[in-house]
């Protein structure tokens, strides 16, 4: 079993909360909080998928 990498752990659980975020504006109808939480939640895992991707390159995953 591999362990756990805990700067992968964070972008999923900042992740999983821009989500969340996301549905919470929609249900309270505020707009720019739902385009906020929709960047926000891009570039986490923009962030993340760059990040992964240069540990790669390193050797360090």
């Amino acid at each position: 079993m591999k362990s756990i990498q805990p700067v992968f752990l964070l972008f999923a659980i900042l992740a999983a909360s821009s989500i969340m975020a996301i549905g919470i504006f929609i249900a309270e109808q505020i707009t720019i909080g739902i385009i906020l939480s929709i960047v926000a939640f891009v570039l986490i895992m923009g962030i993340g998928f760059i990040t992964k991707k240069r540990m790669r390159e390193k050797g360090m995953l």
